[in-house]
């Protein structure tokens, strides 16, 4: 699923010129959600020309630290906490718990693919002591540490799911008249918008399926298979958190339809999100540094460090940016990490083997199969024709002065 990019421009007092080199990057509060979005900020001054310069690398060199900050937080948290840790839970109960045969096992598996390996190789080399995460992001040794106190705080899931999310970071709020159940508070803001219409379809498709296989509440509470996998998420894979009263209980269909497409959610569309646009932003590092050397020197001035800062404000940037071994490290891991696997299974692509022998379900299966190729045309046609702030701006500024022309002659 394509999404678009963040941009940040940078204005001086008349809005004529725009600063050159300026990075481009995620803010802080859109960064490690796997939002792709662009927003337009303006450093709109009246000092005199020699000073403007410095102010906006003054501001700047926030943006960059909020930059590595949200780098960090997209890949220990955005990440592999929430689509790779805390989905282990799921993947190890199915398989102890529900046989192969299952119903919620056939529709949940192809969501599993190839995580337990990733998680296993990432422990080797990506978040074991003095590994890559370690080696090349700001938090150093105590990366892990800050991941667990995040989950140990933050982390619940009946916030997982798309719509739940967005309204516990104050971008949505409820509202039954809104096509899905939720209005934006931020209307241009890709992820949700594109996000919430395969939140949809995924939910349409998993409601057809549980409720064929799960026609009354009652056969849900019967499945003994169904809650020793549910018991087993809850109070094993997340013991930490077994008496938490937000976890959802399995007594219907409506209960089990919201669990089965919140992992179905994480699984894919949120994992996409956050992970195979590694890359396109961080693969060139001062776009994304994932630590600061130093600290800036507005933080903790000296006399010396300031004239320096001053006189060459590029200097003081290059030397808080990542060393040229982490930033190759870094390069690398995000090239692995973004690219899609030979194999890669798409939603839509493979319906499950023995769907083909149930009329239902495989109908249902080729309605979410055409839903999700109308979506990949609407997400692509947004791209095609989204105009960014400033686009939009300097437009309204021709159009202005054309009518002024006119009126003019006239």
């Amino acid at each position: 699923m394509e999404m678009r990019e963040l941009e940040v421009y940078v204005e001086d007092g008349d809005g004529d010129e725009r600063a050159r080199g300026c990075p481009r990057v995620l803010s802080a509060s859109a960064a490690g959600r796997g939002v792709r979005t662009r927003r337009q900020t303006q450093l709109q001054t009246q000092l005199p020309a020699s000073t403007k310069r410095t102010r906006i690398f003054q501001n700047i060199a926030a943006a960059a630290d909020a930059g590595s900050c949200g780098n960090q937080t997209n890949n220990t948290n955005g990440g592999r906490l929430r689509t790779h840790c805390c989905m282990e839970p799921y993947i190890i109960a199915a398989n102890r718990q529900l046989s192969a045969m299952h119903p919620i096992y056939r529709l949940l598996h192809p969501h599993f693919r190839y995580t337990m390996e990733i998680n296993a190789r990432g422990r080797q080399s990506l978040v074991n002591a003095g590994g890559i995460i370690e080696s090349c992001f700001w938090p150093g040794k105590y990366s892990l540490e800050l991941s667990s106190d995040v989950y140990d705080k933050l982390w619940r899931f009946d916030r997982e799911g798309l719509p739940a999310d967005l309204i516990s970071r104050g971008l949505a709020v409820e509202d039954e008249t809104a096509e899905h159940g939720v209005r934006l508070t931020i209307p241009d803001y890709p992820f949700a918008t594109d996000g919430l219409m395969l939140w949809d379809a995924l939910k349409e498709w998993v409601t057809d399926y549980v409720n064929h296989y799960y026609p009354n509440a009652e056969q849900v509470k019967l499945d003994e298979e169904l809650q020793g996998w549910w018991s087993e998420v809850r109070n094993i894979g997340h013991g930490d958190k077994k008496n938490e009263p937000w976890w959802p209980v399995l007594k219907t269909q409506d209960d089990l339809i919201e669990v089965v497409t919140t992992i179905a959610w994480v699984a894919s569309g949120h994992h996409a999100a956050v992970n195979f646009g590694q890359y396109g932003y961080g693969g060139y590092f001062p776009n994304r540094p994932t630590t600061s050397r130093i600290k800036m020197p507005v933080e903790e001035p000296t006399e010396e460090e300031l004239k320096e800062f001053y006189e060459d404000p590029e200097k003081t940037m290059l030397k808080t940016f990542p060393s040229k071994k982490q930033a190759t490290k870094l390069m690398l891991t995000l090239d692995l990490l973004s690219t899609h696997s030979p194999d890669e299974e798409y939603l839509g692509e493979n319906a499950e083997a023995s769907w083909a022998h149930e009329p239902v379900i495989y109908a249902a299966y080729e309605r979410f199969k055409g839903k999700l190729q109308y979506l990949e045309g609407v997400i692509d046609e947004r791209n095609h024709t989204w105009k960014s702030p400033l686009k939009k701006k300097e437009e309204e500024h021709r159009v202005q002065q054309e009518d002024e022309r006119k009126r003019y002659k006239g």
